[in-house]
């Protein structure tokens, strides 16, 4: 078990610091900010800056999704992932009608739980825990008919050993919704920030995994139909992994083969850049999700055996008073992670009589300025 939970958090490096093992992997304190925060964005490939459906996680993705909408709507998610890690997520909205703006409050917590504590021949010595967590708060405003801005602050913590380390960062987003053609447009930039406490005191402070991300989502309208591309790691071109199992020998003597060592790989730079995502709805009720990372399957993906790494897929239920989310992902060939997850109309739910109606508890607003 000990070995297990190692592993996975070596994959959870992995499919944060995604390919950039080439260039900076390896070097970004806080990778878990990268980690989905809902089974509705697992489903989706794991990110997702420009979807406008009515679900509050989204808007931990970009601070531009929140909107009066989504005012007074909690979302709640609780798995269990690889080796017996815990992950937990809450979202919320609150819409202020009075100063035109939506704030948006998130938690994010990964439980790796319990390690033996050993040292280099294997003596036991005791135990330790491991644990990383961030609080979300933000807020939207509507710019013109079409576009909203918003910003979100993070404290990040995370633990290891008896080691500590916390940061402050941001995200920043903007979104473009044309209502008319069905089409939204997103872009972000996340994580952008200091380490506030090192890891090691002595040593400089450790890079943050900022990430600048662009996205677009178009509905069909005469087909329940949408599809959607979301462009990561802006920043920089060539996140591929060089991996030396893509060089081959060709002879007796192992001499390496110039025309594999000397391939631009292009196309495979270009896509390891992009996730693809569609979402089918059937009714008014139901939802079939799937998506595609090209990254999470280059990087995990056995070469032998890729099966379904970087595939995921998913369904969404959306009722008068919940939602219910559901995720299946596919990391690689070992296993997938199943993810549930619930959404709430507090508003729906709960009446809170007088003191409910002066701060507009009860209030509903149009999703989008039409």
């Amino acid at each position: 078990m000990q070995v297990k939970k190692w592993i996975a958090l070596c994959a959870i490096s992995l499919y944060c610091q995604a390919s950039q093992a080439q260039v900076i992997g390896g070097n970004s304190a806080m990778a878990f900010l990268r980690l989905p925060n809902s089974p509705h964005i697992s489903a989706l490939g794991g990110i997702m800056v420009a979807n406008p459906e009515p679900d509050i996680a989204f808007t931990l993705q970009n601070p531009a999704l929140m909107r009066p909408g989504l005012h007074n709507q909690l979302g709640l998610n609780y798995n269990g992932y690889y080796a017996g890690i815990k992950v937990m997520n809450l979202n919320y909205g609150y819409h202020f009608d009075k100063i035109k703006t939506s704030f948006l409050f998130g938690i994010q917590y990964l439980n790796y739980g319990s390690f033996e504590q050993t040292d280099a021949i294997g003596n036991q010595y005791g135990s330790f825990r491991a644990s990383d967590y961030a609080i979300t708060v933000g807020a939207s405003r509507q710019y013109g008919e079409r576009w909203r801005y918003g910003a979100a602050l993070k404290w990040a913590h995370s633990t290891l050993y008896d080691k500590s380390a916390a940061a402050i960062v941001a995200d920043v987003g903007v979104v473009y919704q044309d209502t008319a053609n069905l089409l939204t447009i997103g872009v972000v930039a996340k994580n952008m920030g200091v380490m506030a406490k090192k890891y090691n005191p002595s040593n400089s402070a450790e890079p943050l995994p900022f990430d600048l991300q662009l996205g677009i989502s178009k509905r069909f309208k005469h087909l329940p139909l949408r599809i959607m591309a979301t462009a990561h790691h802006l920043y920089t071109w060539d996140v591929r992994y060089n991996n030396p199992a893509d060089i081959e020998s060709t002879n007796l003597f192992g001499t390496q083969d110039t025309n594999t060592a000397s391939k631009s790989y292009f196309a495979d730079k270009l896509f390891r850049h992009l996730n693809f995502s569609a979402e089918l709805t059937l009714g008014k009720r139901l939802a079939i999700i799937a998506g595609y990372s090209h990254l999470r399957r280059g990087e995990l993906a056995l070469k032998d055996k890729p099966a379904l790494a970087g595939f995921s897929f998913g369904a969404s239920i959306y009722l008068n008073k919940f939602q219910i989310h559901y995720a299946r992902s596919y990391y690689s060939i070992a296993g997938a992670y199943n993810e549930i997850g619930l959404n709430f109309s507090m508003n729906k739910l709960f009446h809170l009589g007088d003191a409910g109606e002066k701060a507009h508890w009860n209030a509903e607003y149009a999703d989008w300025q039409q």
